[in-house]
């Protein structure tokens, strides 16, 4: 089945669906669920600007906190460059793989949370949803897929809820709590039940640029395991009992300062 960009073009219905922003990490999840379920279908939302991305940040932190997370995000963007033979290391020891695959169904929506994806939802009519690295969707939007949504969460919950949860555990001195999590989704950041999580020691060489990587690629069973129980009607969510927190990407200043002080990058 080659790749679709509308709805129009839509036949039958699939199991499986997943939901994501094009990019790398993504498609390790997407590639890993399509070697047991090859019926799945792709939907690509796009990504939000760096200019929203700013402005609702500094009205939840502030100006000054948005603008250091950006300079962060710009930074990180720019390193990545630097590391790719860790990463390639990373892909290698888990079987992983971070290619785009031409050959399946793709449709691609605005937001998750626009018309044109309840559209794709009720025109595919999926047995589950899974989502990899994709905005929240609204509450609305939850109530109206008729299936079990599931995410992939690259931190263990609800200790690291949010971004970079391997990098803040990490700076707290909590590396037993380095993983990945599959959850199901509420309408909150990822305080959704918990279905399966996973943890791994990060590399000395790895760093802000390839935790992300190194949790997901880890990450493909529990992954697979939660979609299996889900096409089974099987699901077993359970919930720990922990402090909970959410996180952000940190300010410019605080990733300069562990780097230098305590080589945490």
């Amino acid at each position: 089945m080659t790749a679709t960009s509308n709805t129009s073009n839509l036949r039958g219905t699939s199991p499986v669906a997943v939901l994501i922003q094009p990019g790398s990490n993504p498609e390790i999840i997407v590639n890993a669920i399509k070697a047991e379920f090859p019926d799945l279908v792709v939907i690509e939302e796009q990504g939000e600007s760096k200019g929203v991305f700013v402005k609702r940040r500094a009205r939840k932190l502030g100006w000054i906190q948005a603008l250091g997370q950006l300079a962060t995000m710009i930074v990180s963007k720019f390193g990545k460059r630097f590391t790719s033979r860790r990463s390639d290391e990373i892909l290698r020891e888990y079987g992983a793989d971070s290619r785009r695959d031409p050959s399946l169904r793709r449709v691609q929506v605005a937001s998750a949370n626009a018309p044109d994806f309840a559209s794709v939802i009720g025109e595919l009519r999926p047995a589950v949803l899974f989502l990899v690295s994709c905005r929240m969707l609204t509450a609305q939007t939850l109530a109206a897929i008729p299936c079990p949504v599931l995410n992939f969460h690259a931190g263990i919950n609800p200790q690291y809820r949010g971004l970079q949860g391997g990098y803040w555990s990490r700076v707290m001195k909590d590396e037993e709590n380095f993983g990945a999590t599959v959850h199901l989704v509420d309408a909150g950041v990822d305080t959704g039940d918990i279905l399966y999580q996973t943890r791994m020691r990060p590399s000395p060489r790895d760093t802000m640029h390839t935790y992300p990587l190194l949790q997901t690629a880890a990450g493909t069973g529990i992954a697979v395991a939660a979609v299996r129980d889900a096409l089974a009607g099987d699901l077993k969510p359970f919930k720990i009992v922990a402090p909970s927190r959410q996180w952000y990407h940190p300010p410019i200043w605080t990733w300069l300062w562990n780097g230098l002080t305590r080589g945490i990058w």
